[in-house]
């Protein structure tokens, strides 16, 4: 039974996987990324093998998927890129600014720091980091205001000496 479903996905994967992969190229436009897609398809499709009905169907719908998660990620990357870029244009040429800030949010302790790197730098709304983090939203909120509070307060002081 085991050596007839192994050699039934083996030739699924033989027929299917050069399309897919293919596919995939033409929508995300890297090889690389193309082929790491269609294998998680397919990871996923074995992972559930004895549960779907349509094997084909189900792995160009998880690909489609993958190849949207991938886009949004990119889209993310680019309008942190965008804002980054905004701020340096129109913030202070102070050098110190940048470092001493990324420097804080890494000394914040894991609670606080993983809120605002989600939630901040990847740019994702609290419910998703909520998701991401297994919390609530309002402890979500609370956190990413504590941590603010935090980088304010050592900023000031910062600031305090530097007067």
């Amino acid at each position: 039974m085991k050596g007839s479903r192994e050699k039934a996905a083996s030739e699924l994967f033989a027929a299917l996987y050069p399309r897919l992969a293919g596919w995939c190229r033409r929508l995300v436009d890297d090889d690389g990324t193309a082929h790491e897609i269609a294998s998680e398809a397919f990871t996923r499709l074995w992972s559930r093998w004895t549960s779907v009905a349509e094997p084909r169907g189900f792995l160009y719908v998880t690909a489609a998927n993958l190849v949207r998660d991938h886009w949004r990620k990119l889209e993310r990357e680019r309008r942190t890129v965008r804002r980054v870029t905004a701020e340096a244009a129109v913030g202070p040429r102070n050098e110190q600014a940048d470092p001493s800030v990324r420097l804080l949010v890494q000394a914040l302790p894991e609670r606080l720091r993983v809120p605002i790197l989600l939630h901040y730098y990847a740019d994702m709304p609290i419910r998703e980091v909520a998701a991401l983090t297994g919390r609530k939203e309002g402890t979500v909120k609370s956190d990413l205001h504590a941590a603010r509070e935090l980088l304010r307060a050592h900023l000031g002081r910062r600031l305090d000496h530097t007067l």
